[in-house]
């Protein structure tokens, strides 16, 4: 088994998705792989995205958002007593939605959240949970706001 792939970005909802995918990792003995996607840097001036180098002060050096990420996984594996027998964190940059799908080729399922909007690059919002679904390789597992089922 390739193993579960889930996606972060810090927010609230990719935190219960974390502790979803961390929980069936560990209870099913798989790898789990956790990504977070940096959306392609903007021009200052415009701020349209261009395939060009962006100024040194704008950089975002993605050794410090693997850090950030790890210290957010080590975190919920603390507060939950339950890791995976293996546990990696990788950092990518592009498009949230299709670096999650072209992810999840190489896993058995892709988790994510809700929607998001955290620290890490504001991953997840609006249509990608949307989007993942319908084009991922794999089952996606889609979970929950907190919030959902309260009424």
């Amino acid at each position: 088994m390739a193993g579960i792939l889930v996606g972060v970005d810090g927010s609230e909802h990719s935190h219960r998705a974390l502790v979803w995918a961390m929980h069936e990792a560990a209870q099913h003995h798989v790898p789990l792989t956790v990504i977070t996607v940096r959306p392609a840097p903007t021009r200052p001036a415009t701020h349209v995205y261009w395939n060009m180098p962006t100024l040194e002060q704008d950089s975002h050096d993605p050794e410090v958002t693997q850090k950030a990420v790890q210290a957010f996984v080590d975190a919920v594996a603390q507060q939950t007593g339950e890791t995976a027998p293996e546990v990696t964190v990788i950092v990518v940059t592009g498009d949230v939605a299709e670096e999650l799908i072209r992810a999840s080729r190489d896993h058995d399922m892709l988790v994510v959240g809700s929607r998001g909007s955290g620290e890490f690059a504001k991953l997840l919002l609006g249509s990608v949970s949307s989007k993942v679904t319908h084009h991922a390789a794999v089952p996606v597992v889609v979970v929950p706001d907190a919030q959902a089922g309260s009424s």
